[in-house]
């Protein structure tokens, strides 16, 4: 998996993505080569709640030349040279005026910032703070920013759903708006689309449906995530279990997890259970709204959805966030497998969370669990899930009052409900 994780980076990275654009649609066209999106063109203008799609961006060419027609900012060179969002300007002026108009990490002299304007005119290019020595105060600079901005344009978001069983739904939504950026950008995108397709595979090698559909959602970050839920925010509120926004999966750092608004929704509960039996280092979040991603949205009061976020380097806080430092060497395809691996450990444990009801015991059912290897451990196991399997309790609880893994719980679960002893009920 890490090879193909890899050759689809080298492919995307490399593509301006921004709110809208040809460059959106790039990249959902080559992530529609692993799994099927289905993609939609939403227009510029359409109003959701207080907000407004904006007009469609794309740049064609933009950068810097000196009097003597060298370049010293080259958008073609890497495109978190531009401000986001940039309007065209064309002219020759002095660097006094030019000043205005750049961006810079002082801080970070060795990275170019990653900065936008979505919803003010204005041009701008960033740079490297020690690039500015590159600048003579007494020359005059040739400006060419070549973009458009077109209200008759759309916004593009994908999605795929797995039907499940049951109506009940998990979401898992990732944004894919910015330019050349590693772990805040492409780990989120990539994470998602092999999460998607390792679930479609699993589903066709059991030929067996999964109790909950799966609702796969690409967005740019929180316009997409706003106008998402003007369509379909009241439907989720009704069917949505648990949910996830997928960003910052793809460093080495531990795992992190920003819990839902609710604090104790069934992906909390999984997730925080999950880390604690599966890893060393882990750090756990209580959801707060003054910082993050398209969580806020999900998580909002009208909606208040079971939506957390199991990052690696939380978005801010790490020095390359929003530069490009944020690059290929920043991030590690091995952990972007493991986090692909540890969302769908997430997954077996939501699907495998049945509301169990006792039943007589048939006879024989000791000798059947004592061929395992460590029939105490088992026989205990056993015990803890006759006793709380009631129809109040789902196996996080028990997996958390019993200290057993949760893993270790399911095949006593399912040797138990061969031998009619629990049966699952699905709702």
């Amino acid at each position: 998996m890490q090879g193909k994780l890899e050759y689809y980076f080298d492919r995307l990275f490399p593509i301006c993505r921004s709110l809208t654009g040809d460059g959106n649609r790039k990249t959902l066209e080559i992530l529609s080569e692993i799994i099927p999106l289905k993609i939609s063109e939403i227009p510029c203008g359409t109003q959701c709640f207080d907000w407004t799609v904006p007009p469609e961006w794309n740049v064609k060419d933009a950068w810097i030349k000196d009097s003597k027609g060298n370049f010293i900012v080259n958008f073609a060179d890497n495109n978190l040279y531009l401000l986001g969002y940039s309007e065209p300007f064309a002219g020759i002026i002095s660097y006094k005026e030019l000043k205005e108009h750049l961006y810079t990490l002082p801080d970070y002299p060795n990275q170019i910032p990653y900065l936008t304007s979505y919803y003010k005119r204005r041009w701008g290019f960033c740079v490297r703070h020690r690039d500015l020595e590159r600048f003579d105060p007494a020359e005059k600079y040739e400006i060419y920013i070549d973009s458009s901005l077109n209200e008759n344009g759309s916004m593009t978001i994908a999605e795929v759903i797995i039907e499940g069983q049951t109506r009940d739904e998990v979401l898992f939504s990732t944004y894919f708006c910015h330019p050349s950026l590693a772990n805040n950008e492409l780990s989120g995108p990539l994470v998602s689309t092999f999460i998607c397709n390792s679930l479609a595979g699993i589903i066709k090698e059991r030929r067996a449906k999964l109790k909950y559909t799966y609702r796969f959602v690409f967005i740019p970050e929180t316009i997409g995530s706003i106008y998402y839920l003007s369509q379909m925010g009241e439907h989720l509120k009704k069917r949505l279990k648990a949910g996830f926004v997928i960003t910052c999966i793809g460093d080495r750092g531990a795992f992190t997890y920003k819990k839902s608004r609710q604090g104790n929704a069934l992906p909390d509960r999984v997730i925080e259970l999950l880390l604690q039996q599966t890893e060393k280092e882990y750090k756990i979040m209580d959801f707060f709204p003054s910082d993050g991603s398209d969580e806020r949205q999900y998580c909002s009061p009208g909606f208040n959805l079971p939506v957390g976020s199991l990052m690696r380097s939380m978005y801010g806080t790490y020095p390359e966030y929003h530069t490009s430092a944020d690059n290929k060497e920043f991030i590690s395809f091995a952990a972007m497998e493991a986090s692909i691996y540890k969302y769908l450990e997430a997954i077996k444990m939501i699907e495998q969370m049945p509301f169990c009801e006792p039943q007589l015991g048939k006879r024989g059912l000791y000798p059947t669990l004592g061929s395992q290897k460590d029939t105490s451990k088992i026989v205990a196991a056993m015990m803890w899930l006759l006793n709380f399997c009631d129809g109040e309790h789902d196996l996080i609880d028990i997996s958390w009052r019993s200290g057993t893994p949760f893993m270790e719980l399911l095949p006593v679960v399912d040797k138990l409900v061969e031998n009619g002893i629990l049966k699952t009920q699905v709702k």
